[in-house]
């Protein structure tokens, strides 16, 4: 079993910053890769990173690419996703998820059945 809770949304202006953090409990946190997922208002839910068990590989979806940074630290259990340079498009909840079935080098996961626990969700509100 893993808990996740995830914390840092809030609202803040377009070309502004914010910074997401996942709290994950229960099973080893650097046995098993993380992702961040978000879903905006009357669409599904969709990929926004992952990362490998120790933080060696990435993988973003190409709509954030070179605006989002998701790390680990493993010692404090948590996984983060510092965004930058927000859009109004950006804005959604985001949710961090755990995915116990990949390998320890493997960030590559973008579906969401692929992934085994969910924590519930923070909003983030980008104004325009």
């Amino acid at each position: 079993q893993v808990q996740l809770v995830e914390s840092g949304g809030g609202l803040v202006q377009a070309g502004g910053s914010l910074r997401l953090s996942c709290a994950a409990s229960g099973r080893t946190f650097s046995s098993y890769a993380m992702g961040w997922f978000r879903q905006a208002p009357g669409k599904e839910r969709e990929f926004v990173a992952a990362i490998s068990w120790r933080g060696g590989s990435t993988y973003y979806a190409d709509s954030v690419k070179g605006r989002f940074t998701i790390s680990r630290d493993n010692a404090k259990n948590t996984v983060y996703l510092q965004m930058n340079s927000l859009k109004s498009e950006d804005t959604a909840v985001y949710y961090c998820a755990a995915d116990l079935k990949s390998g320890p080098r493997s960030s590559s996961r973008i579906y969401v059945d692929e992934y085994d626990y969910w924590g519930q969700g923070t909003q983030v509100t980008v104004s325009s």
